[in-house]
């Protein structure tokens, strides 16, 4: 139960109240032990899979934004109009397979950056640096 609770917390930290549809969500995105990344239509495909239910695009976008506008889901933009979401909301750097079109984590002491931060603009300060390998089969076209 106090798992469960937890859930109720986030929900209602992040302004939601804790419906069944939007715990449902909150078991699938933090009731795992792995990094969940994901995107809005994964997840919904995952919700319809898992649970047999269906629960609209709308929730699905309202849930998982108040979720990352209280710091519990962290967004990774793509190129294009491709966003993926993060439970691992730490500084850290990703694959991006695009055979299979998911990201892998990868630890900060696997990387190793060297005079690649750039002066910040003035009245800005830099949070953060972060870095997404691409890779694909060595078969794949290169763009």
């Amino acid at each position: 139960m106090e798992v469960f609770s937890q859930y109720i917390y986030k929900l209602r930290s992040s302004g939601l109240r804790p419906t069944k549809q939007r715990l449902m969500i909150s078991k699938l995105l933090f009731g795992r032990e792995e990094t969940f990344h994901f995107t809005i239509e994964n997840l919904s495909k995952l919700i319809k899979k898992k649970l047999n239910k269906k629960v609209s695009l709308a929730t699905i976008y309202n849930t998982v934004n108040a979720f990352k506008k209280k710091g519990y889901l962290k967004e990774i933009p793509l190129e294009g109009n491709k966003t993926y979401f993060d439970t691992n909301t730490s500084s850290h750097h990703h694959f991006y397979d695009e055979d299979s079109e998911k990201l892998i984590d990868i630890n900060n002491e696997k990387i190793s950056v060297n005079n690649i931060i750039p002066v910040s603009p003035y009245g800005k300060t830099i949070k953060s640096v972060e870095v997404m390998v691409r890779i694909a089969s060595d078969n794949h076209n290169q763009k």
